[in-house]
């Protein structure tokens, strides 16, 4: 838990950062003023006086997440800078499990989420139009999110050995009814090296380099109708 304060000591960024520390420990589901405010040591009220509203706090919880996501490079090819961006997101949300719902959700974003929408989207016009913009940030933010909520629920963060031993103890009465599933629960076993988060950088590669596929695919047809 964040150290105890004193109300002459508290400010806007010690709110915040008592916030995400309480979240990343207990979840959002439990999140209220009165355990943040004893989590800093002061009285609910006083939290009030820096930051107005519960709501507020969400979105500078939010904004303070993007902040620690690497923005896009802006000296070299555009799938080698967002390709680092979403490594760098992933990181982050795992960081932080209780964020992935609320990255987008916010109507009433912050400083840094804004600059870190725009520098993305323009890191993608530099090699997409427009449409196959939006598309790109579509699919990638959905994959991104999906993952890294679905990384958060596996036993072990999807440690090989935590969710291969819960996955075979689940499947072993049933080897012979769902064999594929029993199949491959047993090669997780024999596959000690086995990562969930394996498959992320696996995954955005293949979406990456079809996003580049297309656009290229696309270019020739778009120069015709001009």
């Amino acid at each position: 838990m964040p150290a105890t304060t004193t109300n002459q000591h508290l400010t806007r960024e010690r709110v915040l950062a008592g916030a995400i520390q309480l979240a990343d420990e207990a979840g959002m589901d439990s999140f209220t003023i009165r355990k943040l405010a004893a989590a800093l040591g002061v009285k609910p009220m006083t939290i009030y006086y820096h930051v107005p509203s519960k709501e507020a706090i969400i979105d500078g919880m939010v904004d303070e997440v993007f902040e620690e996501i690497e923005l896009p490079q802006e000296d070299v090819d555009w799938r080698v800078a967002i390709r680092h961006r979403y490594i760098s997101a992933r990181r982050v949300l795992n960081r932080h499990p209780w964020a992935p719902p609320l990255m987008e959700s916010r109507t009433t974003p912050g400083a840094a989420t804004l600059q870190h929408h725009n520098a993305v989207l323009g890191c993608f016009r530099r090699g997409l139009s427009i449409q196959m913009t939006a598309h790109a940030y579509a699919i990638l933010d959905s994959f991104l999110y999906g993952f890294a909520m679905e990384e958060a629920m596996l036993p072990g963060g999807g440690a090989g050995s935590e969710i291969s031993e819960a996955a075979v103890s689940m499947m072993q009465a049933y080897s012979e009814q769902y064999p594929y599933l029993f199949e491959l629960a047993t090669e997780l076993v024999l596959d000690k090296a086995y990562q969930f988060g394996d498959s992320f950088e696996f995954g955005l590669d293949m979406i990456i380099d079809g996003l580049y596929r297309a656009a290229h695919a696309a270019k020739p047809a778009a120069s015709g109708t001009g």
